[in-house]
């Protein structure tokens, strides 16, 4: 079955300021996460919460081997079935708390910039080629960019929270006066 979607002008998205993003975000992540002493990364404010050092390798997993991979897939082979993945497994079954922080801080920045080249080399992407997706219907190149993004800004999220938590916990002093986490 042959599913053909059209798109207005305005409903297609600046996928080159998508990119800008997702390359802005490597820096900001090299800045969130470089020279950030063992104690920290491996800190967890709960037993079942991530530690930056998951974070990480999660980022470095999920460049590689979901949004990347799930774009080309998607603009190359739409009707194939997409490879598994599963992130959450990977934690254990990688053993995300046994590797090399500054290893995998380069790895991940490396990977960033593998995927920014490929991204800016696409020659007349077709971002709305259609995917059959299993359990979420249709699916374009174009909502794994958004999405790609997006993943970027909750893991973003949740270092500065995982960084306020730490700072909160080591010092002894009154952090009400900064504001309240939201």
């Amino acid at each position: 079955m042959v599913i053909k979607v059209i798109f207005t002008q305005s409903q297609l998205m600046n996928h080159t300021s998508l990119i800008k993003d997702l390359l802005k975000n490597k820096g900001v992540f090299h800045e969130l996460l470089h020279d950030v002493p063992r104690e920290q990364y491996t800190w967890k404010p709960s037993k079942d919460s991530w530690c930056l050092l998951e974070v990480l390798c999660h980022l470095h997993d999920e460049e590689k081997e979901d949004f990347r991979a799930r774009v080309k897939h998607s603009m190359r082979t739409p009707e194939l079935p997409l490879p598994a993945i599963n992130p959450v497994e990977w934690v254990t079954e990688r053993k995300y708390l046994e590797q090399d922080y500054e290893i995998m801080l380069a790895n991940f920045e490396n990977e960033r910039v593998l995927s920014i080249e490929w991204l800016s080399d696409l020659q007349s992407p077709n971002w709305s080629e259609v995917h059959l997706h299993p359990k979420l219907g249709v699916v374009t190149p174009e909502l794994f960019l958004a999405n790609w993004l997006a993943h970027d800004y909750l893991h973003i999220r949740q270092i500065l929270k995982l960084k306020y938590l730490y700072l909160k916990e080591q010092e002894d002093i009154d952090l009400d006066y900064a504001g309240e986490w939201q």
